[in-house]
């Protein structure tokens, strides 16, 4: 019993002195807000303000667990001959409305300048350098799409200037078997401490197929022959090999594809063999290679 009076006289007596009003001096960071759009803040005189406040106990307990940072309102700096600065009267009154129910005794009475850059904006693309790689029988149904794939950057004229794009982290993902949609963050270099972008990450979209493979003869057409010759090819029909979706290679013909042999790419008179070019393929494949790149001929005069 002794014990629990002594507890509830003490607890009593805690909540009677928090009760009652304290003066404290304090530092306050300051969190500078609203900078216009047109500049940049580079440097200011301070970063934090001493001052004197006035409050109740419990008003000191809560506010000694909470950060002590209060907002200073950049519209309102005045400008004189290109310096900018805000008068203690005038930052005193925005810190005094955000103390509430805390009374503001005292304050610095040094002025706050500020130096400011001119910024300007611009639109770039974003480049991927993600690489993804896809499971055994399994290609990309169409490009990757990235979702925003354009960012606005701002920053000094100077910074500005020298960027046309900006690059996704350099990422890995493996193995992938199905449409996917991965957030990666923009690499930003270390160097342009005073550039921003519009958004930090990007989303990079990709659709997943599995594929089938197809092999299509088709008959190789020799170009730019001298006036006066004719030319056989040994053989006259090579195979491309076709990877893309089932449905893509159902109605694949050797009409879709064109094989040239351009004469003109001969160097040596006396070889008998002559490369092989794929000029034509339709866009619906993954991809399309010659199973042959080269091929014998004889040359007749007519």
């Amino acid at each position: 019993m002794f014990l629990m009076f002594l507890l509830c006289s003490g607890l009593i007596w805690f909540i009677n002195n928090l009760s009652e009003s304290y003066i404290s001096n304090t530092t306050f960071d300051l969190n500078f807000t609203n900078v216009p759009d047109s500049l940049m803040l580079v440097n200011a005189s301070k970063k934090e303000v001493d001052v004197k406040v006035q409050a109740s106990g419990f008003q000191f307990l809560s506010f000694n667990v909470k950060s002590r940072e209060v907002k200073l309102d950049l519209s309102a700096a005045n400008q004189e001959n290109g310096n900018y600065f805000i008068p203690q009267s005038v930052y005193r009154k925005q810190i005094d409305k955000q103390l509430r129910s805390m009374t503001l005794l005292e304050i610095d009475r040094d002025t706050l300048f500020f130096e400011f850059t001119q910024v300007r904006a611009k639109k770039v693309p974003v480049n991927s350098r993600v690489n993804i790689t896809l499971s055994q029988n399994y290609i990309l149904d169409g490009p990757l799409k990235i979702e925003p794939s354009m960012v606005t950057i701002r920053g000094p004229k100077t910074s500005i200037d020298t960027i046309n794009s900006v690059n996704t982290l350099q990422l890995n993902f493996p193995e992938e078997t199905s449409n996917f949609a991965h957030k990666v963050e923009l690499f930003k270099n270390p160097e342009l401490q005073n550039t921003t972008y519009s958004t930090k990450s990007v989303f990079i979209y990709g659709k997943v197929a599995r594929f089938s493979e197809k092999l299509i003869d088709v008959p190789v057409r020799v170009i730019n022959l001298p006036s006066g010759y004719e030319i056989r090819t040994f053989p006259d029909v090579v195979s491309v090999l076709c990877r893309a979706k089932l449905d893509n290679l159902k109605n694949l013909d050797s009409t879709d594809f064109e094989v040239v042999a351009d004469y003109n790419s001969i160097k040596d008179n006396t070889t008998k063999i002559i490369t092989l070019e794929l000029l034509k393929r339709p866009e619906s494949l993954h991809s399309a290679d010659l199973n042959e790149n080269q091929v014998e001929f004889i040359l007749k005069r007519q």
